[in-house]
């Protein structure tokens, strides 16, 4: 299949304005420079960055309010990981579905819908007085959140096509998409402990409802797709069984190993599923997910480069937030504190480095070099000790993890939207968003199976099971989940910089190899 939207050598145009429709049309350029963008896109980035920080923030805030939910719902062990279970299987099966919906029926539609939806959602979350309704709001919350994302990175996609705005835009975008889950165990931790776990929900309401007074500094829908909107119900349908198979699968290995018969069954049953959608992909007029989106080399590293990243975010959110509050005994508001230097390095990768250098050099010399950071500073996380010191154990750790995500995040979220046609711009948002649900999910299920093997052999090899004992079994456990950690983002930093192309500038903007309009090479 050929991927239109690619220059012959498989070179790209410089990030930046880069004028031109079908060749033998008249039309005027479709992108503007500074002067004639979008007026109010900087305000409309507060209200962006908004819904974006809510969605974030709802991933670690309700890991740190789900104790204090289990006690007050008497939930069971065994049922309390659906409370996280709903949220990720509704949000990570839904985003394609969610972007094409944008595209189809308007961006700034389906942000405010999403929203509201959201807010919705959580009110009733916040709310429930059992498990059903609890289960019931988060499963809402995912089906909101799956058409907001995607929404809300295309607005930003279309709004800012200048390459130094858009550097700086999607600078702060993916500073809140990398940091905000960090910020997440300390609201968390002081809602929970000041006020009820309920807030954890609840404080969703407020900031949704200021992000929806954005309405009017975002640009106005226009219909990209012309005509009727057709849906390639097919696709979708594979889609969403595939990636609720996989998504499944991965949640259910954690509690019951790899070589589970319903683990395997699950995965191999979303892989199938996975691999027909492509099939049908190609062969369908009006495919959910247009094979061209992916198959680019440097959109396609990106959203490699989202997925493998997560697993190092994953693995210092998890393991970290038990060793600091079962090992070293942290209350949950001094746990959130002690991940502050996370986010620190997270704006200082993204925002002061990522921004400035993202329209001057090629977006794998900044992911590739951030896998490495990330993977240096999970690899310092493997001498843990249950007496190691905070500040020469994991605070390094933190910043060099938190900094390496910013280099990525930025630039990755930047190239996930570059080059495509106007009316794929919400499908392609959701595929990156989608790289982050599986690379989180799978990573998360991967890190945990090696880290609780680890801790039931040295369990079984040291007894009695004393408190000095247990603590040092965790932490040996949490050792071996970072080695692995580290690895993968070592490898991933090899794989996305061979993958990744690097855009030059066009020789000449007007001249054009499609027989169709191409989008803006947003970049």
């Amino acid at each position: 299949m050929s991927v239109s939207d690619r220059r012959p050598g498989g070179s790209f145009p410089e990030p930046g304005p880069a004028p031109g429709a079908a060749r033998g049309t008249t039309a005027a350029p479709t992108d503007q420079p500074p002067t004639g963008a979008h007026p109010r896109r900087w305000l409309a980035l507060l209200f962006v960055g908004m819904a974006q920080l809510m969605i974030v923030l709802d991933i670690t805030i309700v890991n740190i309010a789900l104790p204090s939910a289990q006690r007050d719902l008497a939930i069971s062990a065994g049922d309390r990981q659906w409370v996280i279970t709903a949220y990720t299987l509704a949000f990570g099966s839904l985003l394609l579905f969610g972007g094409r919906i944008a595209d189809y029926t308007g961006r700034r539609r389906a942000f405010v819908i999403g929203l509201l939806g959201f807010a919705g959602a959580s009110a009733l979350g916040g709310a429930a007085e059992n498990l059903g309704m609890l289960l019931t709001a988060r499963a809402l919350q995912g089906v909101f959140a799956a058409l907001l994302a995607p929404s809300a990175l295309s607005l930003l996609a279309v709004m800012f096509t200048e390459a130094k705005e858009r550097a700086k835009a999607f600078g702060v975008f993916g500073a809140i998409a990398a940091g905000g889950g960090a910020l997440g165990l300390v609201l968390g931790g002081l809602l929970t402990e000041y006020l009820d776990w309920r807030w954890c929900l609840y404080v969703n309401v407020p900031i949704a409802v200021a992000a929806v007074f954005g309405w009017y500094a975002l640009p106005t829908d226009t219909r990209t797709g012309g005509g009727r909107a057709r849906f390639d119900i097919p696709g979708v349908l594979l889609a969403v069984s595939g990636l609720v198979a996989v998504v499944y699968g991965c949640s259910e290995a954690e509690a019951d190993g790899w070589g589970s018969g319903r683990v395997l069954g699950l995965l191999a049953a979303g892989v199938l599923l996975l691999a027909v959608f492509v099939v049908v992909e190609r062969r369908v007029s009006t495919p959910l997910l247009p094979l061209r989106v992916v198959l680019d080399r440097t959109r396609g590293g990106a959203y490699l480069a989202v997925g493998l990243a997560m697993v190092g975010m994953f693995a210092m959110f998890l393991f970290l937030t038990y060793y600091l509050q079962t090992v070293k005994d942290y209350s949950a508001v001094v746990t959130g504190v002690a991940f502050l230097p996370l986010t620190a390095g997270v704006l200082l990768g993204a925002g002061g480095i990522a921004t400035r250098l993202l329209p001057k050099v090629p977006p794998r010399a900044l992911v590739a070099p951030g896998l490495l950071l990330a993977a240096a500073g999970a690899a310092w996380l493997i001498p843990l000790e249950p007496d190691s010191s905070y500040a020469a154990g994991v605070l390094p750790a933190e910043l060099l993890v938190g900094m390496g995500m910013g280099l990525v995040m930025a630039p990755a979220m930047n190239y996930a939207t570059h080059g495509v046609r106007p009316e794929d711009t919400g499908i392609a948002s959701a595929s990156v968003t989608t790289a982050q649900q599986i690379g989180g999910s799978i990573g998360t299920a991967l890190l945990n199976t090696i880290a609780a093997s680890t801790t039931s052999d040295y369990l079984s090899a040291h007894r009695p099971p004393t408190p000095d004992v247990a603590r040092q079994a965790l932490t040996e456990g949490f050792s071996d989940a970072f080695v692995a950690a580290s690895l993968i983002l070592a490898a991933a930093a090899a794989v996305v910089g061979a993958l990744m192309n690097t855009p030059r500038p066009s020789r000449d903007a007007n001249a054009r190899t499609d027989a169709q309009p191409m989008a803006p090479h947003l970049g």
